[in-house]
C-alpha cells in the first residue's frame, strides 16, 4: 500500500512544511544507529523476523520488534503476516520496502486514494458520508480478519480469540502492516490501540469525519471478525492535535 505513483517530468518543489516533515520522518526511522544498522540487514535478506533480529543484533526481542515498527510505520519495511493453524498472534516477517518509494513525493496511493474517497463523499450529508465510510472500513475489517484468523474451530462462526486483549494485539499487528505503526497499551482497567502514524496523511487532517471513520470501520471490522461486535471509539486524533490516535475498545 506504500507504492508511489509515477510522475513523468520534474517533481514541484516541497512547501517548507512538506519538507519538514519528510526530514521528521527520516530522522525518526534512522536516527538510532541500531535501526540503521537493522535496516541494512533486512535489506540484504530475504525477510526476517524480530527473534531473528534479536539474536543478530544481541537485543530483547520487543526492543527488535520496536526498531522493526518504526522502520515498517514509516514505509521503509513491508510486513507479511502469517496466518497460524493454532490460536495465537499471526507470525511477522519484514522485508525492505522500495526506498524510494517511502521517501518520494507526491503522497502515496493510499493518501490519494483517501482524498478522493473523501472529495467523493462530501457531496453527501456529513452524517451520511461518515457512516458510509464507516461500512467501508468495516467490510475490509472484516475481510483481513477472515485472512488473519487461526483455525481453532471448524466452526466458521466462533471468534478465534477468546479475549479482546489478544483481538487487539492482532489488530494492531494488522494497523502496522498498513502503515499505522499502531501498537496495544493498558490505560487504567482498558486496553486501547494507538497509532502512531497515519499512512493517509493530509487526507485525514482535511476531511476527518470520513477518514477517521474508515479507520474506526476497519478496527470494528476487524474485532469483529476476531473476537465479536465492538463500538471503538476514538478518545485522541491527530486531526485535533493529539499526537497520536486512540482506539478505545
Amino acid at each position: 500500500m506504500s507504492e508511489a505513483i509515477s510522475q513523468p517530468g520534474p517533481q514541484p518543489d516541497l512547501s517548507a512544511d512538506e519538507f519538514s516533515a519528510a526530514v521528521s520522518a527520516v530522522t525518526s526511522a534512522f536516527g538510532d544507529p541500531t535501526r540503521r544498522d537493522i535496516y541494512l540487514f533486512v535489506r540484504d535478506a530475504a525477510g526476517v523476523t524480530a527473534s531473528e533480529v534479536a539474536e543478530r543484533f544481541d537485543l530483547h526481542p520487543n526492543v527488535a520488534r520496536h526498531h522493526l515498527e518504526k522502520l515498517a510505520g514509516g514505509g521503509y519495511l513491508n510486513v507479511e503476516l502469517a496466518r497460524h493453524e493454532t490460536a495465537g498472534r499471526p507470525s511477522k516477517r519484514y522485508h525492505a520496502a522500495d526506498v524510494g518509494t517511502a521517501l518520494s513525493f507526491p503522497p502515496r496511493r493510499d493518501e490519494l486514494l483517501a482524498t478522493l474517497l473523501a472529495r467523493a463523499l462530501e457531496l453527501l450529508d456529513a452524517d451520511q458520508a461518515a457512516a458510509m465510510a464507516d461500512e467501508v472500513g468495516y467490510e475490509y475489517g472484516l475481510a483481513l480478519a477472515a485472512r488473519m484468523a487461526p483455525v481453532t474451530t471448524g466452526d466458521p462462526g466462533l471468534s478465534a480469540h477468546k479475549s479482546v486483549r489478544a483481538a487487539l494485539a492482532v489488530v494492531a499487528d494488522a494497523l502496522t502492516a498498513h502503515g499505522f505503526a499502531a501498537h496495544t497499551e493498558k490505560r487504567g482497567r482498558l486496553s486501547v490501540i494507538v497509532a502512531e502514524q497515519c499512512p493517509f496523511g493530509d487526507a485525514a487532517t482535511r476531511y476527518p469525519h470520513v477518514v477517521c471513520a474508515v479507520d474506526r470501520g476497519m478496527i470494528r471490522g476487524m474485532l469483529a471478525g476476531l473476537y465479536g461486535e465492538t463500538d471503538p471509539r476514538f478518545t485522541e486524533t491527530r486531526p485535533s492535535g493529539d499526537d497520536h490516535c486512540v482506539a478505545r475498545v
